[in-house]
């Protein structure tokens, strides 16, 4: 387990939110029924506020700072899902994603366990994992599928597009394989920046290490976020960066294949 120099865990994790009326709430971003990029099937993704890192590629930098977010009580957003529970309980399921999750934890864990037991949906987890160390084994008890983002295999590297270590990511991703949870591997590919050939091969040489990843996804470099940057006054460093060509999209695509990883 990766620790910091007083022997703790990276990073820290929100407490508990309790509102007046003694009700657990977390702050939320916003909400999307219908997403069909975010797991299996169709999904209610419920996309929660507060980050630790400040990744150069974020479409969402207005996740970054949890207060930004709109406070809501664990039931109203079951109210929400409860909607289309009857439609995610065949056709797909519950994604919580940010932001950062775990920087929440008290609250989607919560909103996890009704969804499982109440609703019975299918959950998934989208997280870098950075967190995790703080939390036990059984947090992740009524979760489904890991979305694990790593977001680059060379630590100097992923540093300096994070601004946070990779080692916890890469801890977790052990942990989960250890546990027996099912994950799907997330990279964002960015030309100049996560499209180096030797770069991937060692990604792929780690996941193959990993038991449980049903599937890589290589998600193409978008700037759709362009403009959150500009009217939060951060200053935005992929300006001049395009998208992806097809064919560098297919040519890492093929580089996880040819390593007998499931990649799309």
């Amino acid at each position: 387990m990766t620790e910091n120099s007083e022997g703790k865990p990276p990073g820290v994790i929100a407490p508990a939110c309790i509102d007046e009326r003694g009700r657990l709430c977390g702050f939320v971003h916003s909400s999307e029924m219908g997403s069909a990029v975010d797991g299996p099937g169709m999904r209610f993704v419920l996309f929660v506020s507060g980050c630790q890192f400040r990744c150069l590629y974020c479409h969402n930098p207005d996740t970054i700072k949890m207060h930004n977010g709109t406070l809501r009580t664990v039931d109203h957003v079951l109210e929400e899902i409860a909607e289309f529970a009857a439609f995610l309980r065949f056709a797909g399921g519950l994604t919580i994603s940010g932001g950062e999750p775990l920087m929440q934890a008290d609250f989607v864990r919560e909103v996890f366990y009704l969804a499982k037991h109440d609703y019975h949906l299918h959950t998934a987890l989208d997280t870098q994992g950075f967190l995790a160390a703080h939390l036990e084994d059984e947090w992740f008890d009524d979760i489904d599928l890991v979305l694990l983002d790593i977001k680059h295999i060379d630590p100097d590297k992923y540093l300096a597009l994070t601004s946070q270590p990779l080692q916890p990511t890469l801890d977790f991703a052990r942990r989960l394989s250890d546990m027996g949870k099912k994950m799907w591997i997330r990279y964002v590919l960015v030309p100049g920046y996560t499209d180096d050939f030797d770069d991937v091969e060692a990604l792929a040489d780690f996941v193959l290490t990993l038991d449980g990843v049903e599937r890589v996804e290589v998600l193409p470099f978008h700037k759709m976020g362009e403009h959150k940057w500009e009217e939060l006054g951060f200053p935005y460093h992929l300006k001049d960066v395009r998208a992806p060509s097809v064919e560098l999209v297919k040519r890492v695509i093929t580089q996880f294949r040819t390593r007998g990883l499931t990649a799309c």
